[in-house]
């Protein structure tokens, strides 16, 4: 038993400290609970052979479909227009859309589709999209409470009722639970969004009704500012060469955006300035002008080294007209990207993402915890949350939409981001989506939950909602399914042990004697102080069986102590890194560390007061 709560100690330590990825963590204490003997191989890998495992990875693969064929984007655009210009309304409606694509979908997932849409619908609605942003976050957590695929947590201790011998829960008999859970939400975040997510900058924007448009976007990251126009001479070294020839990147530390050459056309009616990403194969010709960003002085070297022209900003690249520069795209856009949480790019320095490579844009700026980094950014590693300023045509920029799970593009202009595009395979997902519904609520249909989940799965990939089988596999986040498949048989280590009699005794000797209420009350609050610094999943895995332990010793019913630890898991409000769609909208909204404990920490409070009342209500004791 000692060493069985060592390896529990370590493994919560390790997951709080997050430098060694949890998936990783599971594995290890998985092994040492082999190499010592505690469980056998054969029960030590259960786990991976376990309902709950399977349901999750078909589940993810059936949520990445809804996202792709874009059934879900046109469901909650349309929706979110009848708020039209109300304020309240708006919030109102993200609030419930969110929470009931989470009921069926990732929470993350659908954190990543709602981004552009909510940003759009706020600026047209002139609020600041700051004060959305952490509310839809926390809707689609509570969204996931309203069905039994909605969140982890919610399969795992139907997976622990099962396993004890008791009655298994039905599809919706988390939905009352899921219902409160957004009542009380919406009540709560109305004022406190109000209060503390709009600043007082972006309350000035709001008066001026400003979308967030290229210029705005070029202000925000100082491209203005860093941005220089270089002519190429007829003398020039640059005459002739490709840029990959010339390394302007690795020798100067600069970056050329875009290359502007005079039209050959004689048509007077046609536009006389060609505009042109600048690619490695782009030859440079003479009277070619650059767009050059990086640091004042590396360009003068530029300029002086290899005989170039330094534009001032008042010449024209074109005739001898002469007019004043401005920050002026025209063909080529720039947008924000914001960086998924199980993005392949995650720890990548920037000059090996491929984004030049494959998407033909570059890399202008990283914004991260507030700050911007416009510096050194070839070499820079990019972090989970971090946006990242793109610039290319707007066509390569609306490519980059299709890599749902690596990225969400959320700062494009307001009528790019409010466009929806209806794939023709949207009704056979909605669909597949509503048989595999209806095969797991009645159970007259002859088909086991896992099943139903399996053969949806497959007919998204069948019937062409996903793009083939390497697309269905990118849609499945297997941090979270190795995490959970690994730590299944740690409850297996405390139960063979008495390791989880002896903690639930504990729990039971300290606050049993207080009454089932206030019991439960700890449960809720272990649980809830823990999820603030590990995963929602790891969490319920190992206060599950701990819960159930001690409503047995307390001999009370555990359904009420089981979901106290599910509300617990799932509704952990105070810390940006707590839940991953926490973290996505953190650089989106500009949110700071204390602006999640100002708002979700008073809502995490009360959600669990409210909880710790009506759970005895729904599941009584």
């Amino acid at each position: 038993m000692t060493v069985t709560l060592i390896i529990l100690a370590l493994s919560a330590f390790f997951f709080v400290n997050g430098k060694i990825r949890s998936d990783v963590v599971a594995l290890c204490a998985l092994v040492l609970l082999i190499l010592f003997n505690i469980l056998t191989p054969e029960e030590a890998l259960s786990g991976f052979s376990n309902s709950i495992v399977i349901m999750m990875i078909g589940l993810f693969v059936v949520g990445g479909a809804i996202f792709q064929t874009g059934l879900a984007k046109m469901i909650s655009s349309k929706i979110l227009k009848l708020a039209g210009d109300s304020e309240l309304k708006l919030f109102i409606l993200i609030m419930l859309v969110t929470a009931a694509i989470g009921a069926f979908v990732s929470n993350t997932g659908t954190v990543a589709l709602m981004l552009p849409i909510v940003v759009s619908m706020a600026v047209s609605a002139k609020v600041s999209p700051s004060r959305y942003l952490m509310p839809l976050a926390f809707a689609s957590s509570m969204g996931g409470m309203a069905t039994l695929i909605g969140t982890p947590p919610n399969l795992v201790i139907q997976n622990a009722l099962l396993g004890a011998g008791y009655e298994g829960l039905s599809f919706f008999s988390f939905t009352p639970v899921g219902i409160i859970c957004v009542f009380v939400g919406i009540i709560v975040l109305i004022p406190l969004s109000k209060i503390f997510l709009v600043k007082k900058d972006e309350k000035k924007i709001e008066k001026k009704a400003r979308n967030k448009s290229v210029k705005d976007l070029a202000y925000e990251y100082q491209i203005a500012q860093n941005l220089f126009r270089v002519g190429v001479k007829k003398n020039s070294l640059f005459c002739g060469k490709t840029l990959v020839e010339l390394n302007i990147t690795g020798k100067y530390n600069l970056t050329i955006l875009e290359i502007r050459r005079e039209s050959n056309t004689q048509n007077p009616f046609m536009k006389t300035i060609d505009q042109r990403l600048a690619g490695p194969d782009t030859a440079l010709q003479e009277g070619d002008v650059l767009y050059v960003l990086g640091q004042f002085a590396q360009v003068e070297v530029l300029v002086g080294e290899n005989h170039l022209d330094l534009l001032d900003t008042h010449t024209a690249e074109v005739s001898d007209k002469h007019v004043k520069q401005d920050v002026n795209f025209g063909e080529m856009g720039i947008a924000e990207v914001l960086l998924m949480p199980n993005s392949q790019l995650i720890n990548r320095a920037v000059k090996d993402s491929g984004f030049r490579e494959k998407y033909r844009v570059n890399v202008l700026g990283i914004q991260r915890g507030g700050k911007y980094i416009l510096q050194d950014l070839k070499d820079e590693k990019m972090h989970s949350g971090d946006a990242l300023l793109v610039q290319g045509t707007w066509q390569d920029i609306a490519r980059l939409n299709e890599m749902q799970s690596e990225w969400v593009v959320v700062g494009q202009p307001l009528a790019e981001a409010a466009k929806v595009t209806l794939d023709h395979k949207a009704p056979v997902a909605a669909a597949i989506m509503l048989l595999m519904i209806v095969a797991m609520v009645f159970d007259s249909i002859p088909i086991p939950p896992v099943a139903a989940v399996i053969v949806a799965a497959l007919l998204m990939v069948l019937t062409g909602c996903l793009r083939n089988v390497e697309d269905a596999y990118k849609t499945i986040n297997w941090e979270s399914i190795v995490l959970i498949a690994a730590m299944l048989p740690m409850s297996l280590a405390l139960e063979k042990t008495g390791a989880s009699s002896v903690i639930s005794s504990g729990l039971v000797n300290s606050l049993g004697g207080f009454g089932p209420v206030i019991l439960l009350a700890g449960i809720y609050f272990t649980t809830s102080l823990l999820t603030m610094f590990i995963s929602n999943t790891a969490t319920a895995v190992l206060l599950a069986p701990i819960a159930m332990q001690a409503a047995i010793n307390t001999g009370v019913s555990p359904y009420p102590f089981l979901f106290a630890v599910t509300v617990a898991a799932s509704m952990c409000f105070a810390s940006p890194f707590s839940t991953p769609p926490n973290a996505l909208v953190m650089s989106a909204g500009k949110y700071t560390f204390m602006d999640y404990v100002k708002v979700g920490l008073p809502l995490q409070i009360i959600m669990g007061i409210v909880m710790i009342f009506i759970l005895p209500l729904l599941f009584p004791f």
